[in-house]
């Protein structure tokens, strides 16, 4: 294949790699399995302008994107549109999406997967057309992101350190609010603390992101309203993978789900794959399944055939 690679610098791990080196090696890895490789390392603000030209070009099978979660969002939200293949290297705080893609999280090993990867098909979800791979939330998972965004870090540890912090303070001050919510024809108003919308539903882990992306459906999760009690004691159930035993919450799946929010008198957000975003009355979320052309390693039993 012949592929383009647009490699965010600022983004988490390439800060602190030599990314002269990291060019060389990756075409290096691309030629040995059979590939034209091109790289292109780029500032964060350049990104999106870089991958909407690549996804465009006709002389090219696929694209790789490189950098953090924002980055790969907005990577799959560009392939997607295009139909162009999309690797991705994980190299930011989190990588949820590359845990679902099964990608290695380390930047070197991630090229060598990718390399002697297969094209596969991956579900996408949008949010009144902005594509999303990981989830959309409303609630406390929006109010914590907002205090974050007031604090300052520079590295990775002060990002999960501001993290810590915000998470604390949310704790102190559950926002409830109402939420009324039609999933594939199902209509139904609640009272609530959190709402969170996943591309296929999460997996029994920590960090809450699927384990599978094909599965086609979307995860619906909402939550009474809480107490501080009641966050801590959810903040410690998602920690240790047991979001779905949580008394307070409730699981539900469907492709299509609108959201109303009926009492809003004030600027509310979202958050959408990790970005904080203004978020209006009216929310229209809808899974796009198989619709994604993903680039990912291939299953450890074709691997070990093959070898």
């Amino acid at each position: 294949m012949r592929l383009q690679a647009i490699l965010n610098r600022d983004g988490g791990t390439f800060r602190t790699t030599d990314m002269d080196a990291y060019v060389a090696k990756a075409e290096e890895v691309f030629a040995a399995a059979g590939h034209e490789l091109d790289c292109a390392v780029v500032a964060g603000d350049e990104m999106q302008d870089a991958l909407e030209k690549t996804a465009r070009r006709d002389d090219l099978d696929g694209m790789i994107a490189g950098g953090g979660d924002g980055t790969i969002s907005s990577a799959a939200g560009v392939a997607w549109r295009q139909g162009m293949p999309l690797g991705i290297i994980p190299a930011g705080t989190m990588n949820l999406f590359a845990r679902s893609l099964k990608v290695p999280l380390d930047i070197w090993q991630a090229l060598d997967a990718l390399a002697d990867g297969e094209i596969s098909a991956a579900d996408i979800g949008s949010v009144d057309g902005r594509a999303f791979v990981h989830q959309f939330s409303a609630g406390l998972h929006a109010r914590m992101v907002r205090m974050r965004n007031t604090m300052s870090f520079k590295s990775r540890s002060g990002k999960i350190a501001a993290n810590v912090r915000a998470a604390f303070g949310v704790m102190l001050d559950p926002p409830v609010f109402d939420v009324e919510y039609d999933i594939d024809g199902r209509h139904e108003r609640r009272k609530v603390s959190t709402i969170n919308v996943s591309n296929n539903a999460f997996g029994d882990n920590g960090l809450l992101y699927a384990d599978d992306v094909t599965g086609g459906h979307l995860g619906f999760y909402t939550s009474k309203p809480l107490s501080p009690r009641g966050v801590a004691k959810l903040t410690f159930d998602i920690l240790r993978g047991r979001l779905k035993d949580n008394e307070d919450v409730t699981e539900m799946k469907g492709t299509a789900i609108d959201l109303h929010f009926p009492r809003v008198d004030r600027k509310i957000n979202c958050v959408i794959d990790g970005e904080l975003l203004p978020m209006g009355r009216d929310v229209s979320i809808r899974l796009h399944p198989g619709e994604l052309k993903v680039i990912v390693p291939k299953p450890p039993a074709q691997t070990a055939a093959a070898a």
